[in-house]
């Protein structure tokens, strides 16, 4: 099974519109624990993440539980350590917004982080656009 399969089935199997439960909090340590030991930076691992911390807090998905509790905030913890870390080496766009989402999350900053993670450039645009006139006091490029 290749990378982008592997991906495929986890987001499908651990995040489903919105559902997220005991086994998607589960999983977080042990997909940290997996990168930390391998080291092969990639998008989802950040993404999924983040995901799962920000639907973590719909009132239609279970709490976390407490036998699980010690070891997820302990992977939010090294996530974040290691997500200040892949920041200096990605280049792409789908990679920085990912890192920036759990860096914001792993904060303590999580309506942040669910903007930077969730919304496309144009869908911040505009907002930037109904609330403070981008395109009217910034370059485009800006």
């Amino acid at each position: 099974m290749d990378n982008a399969s592997t991906w495929d089935e986890l987001w499908q199997e651990l995040h489903h519109q919105g559902d997220v439960g005991e086994a998607s909090y589960a999983a977080v340590p042990h997909l940290v624990r997996i990168h930390q030991a391998t080291h092969s930076l990639d998008w989802n691992l950040y993404a999924l993440a983040s995901t799962i911390e920000i639907d973590r807090h719909r009132k239609t998905n279970p709490p976390l539980p407490d036998w699980l509790a010690k070891s997820y905030h302990e992977a939010w913890v090294t996530l974040l350590e290691l997500a200040i870390d892949d920041l200096k080496l990605v280049n792409d766009d789908i990679s920085t917004q990912a890192l920036l989402g759990a860096i914001a999350i792993g904060k303590g900053m999580l309506k942040f982080g669910d903007v930077i993670s969730t919304f496309t450039d144009d869908e911040l645009l505009e907002i930037l656009e109904q609330y403070c006139s981008w395109t009217e006091l910034y370059n485009e490029h800006a």
